[in-house]
């Protein structure tokens, strides 16, 4: 067996949340349950109404940034079907 190849990497992205009153609050919390989600919020879907902008990587912040992820596969021959689909649900 020959030598193994590694990479790794991290990706930042910064969140800037929307100013919410307590009915903006409410009507989330009608549609996504926080306790189930990482930092209490979630990016997809209904995040647009509590998320006012993304800098970064937008797949980062649901889970996994594809954009970086596709660049490192690409490296091993790999390449994920649809991952240019991918985007901010805003964009």
């Amino acid at each position: 067996m020959g030598p193994q190849k590694k990479i790794s990497f991290a990706e930042i992205s910064q969140v800037c949340f929307r100013n919410l009153n307590e009915r903006g609050i409410a009507n989330y919390f009608r549609v996504v349950n926080p306790i189930d989600k990482a930092g209490a919020y979630a990016a997809q879907a209904a995040g647009r109404s509590i998320i006012a902008s993304v800098e970064g990587s937008f797949t980062n912040v649901i889970g996994l940034p594809m954009e970086r992820t596709t660049e490192v596969l690409a490296q091993f021959g790999l390449r994920p079907a649809n991952a240019s689909r991918l985007q901010h649900p805003a964009a």
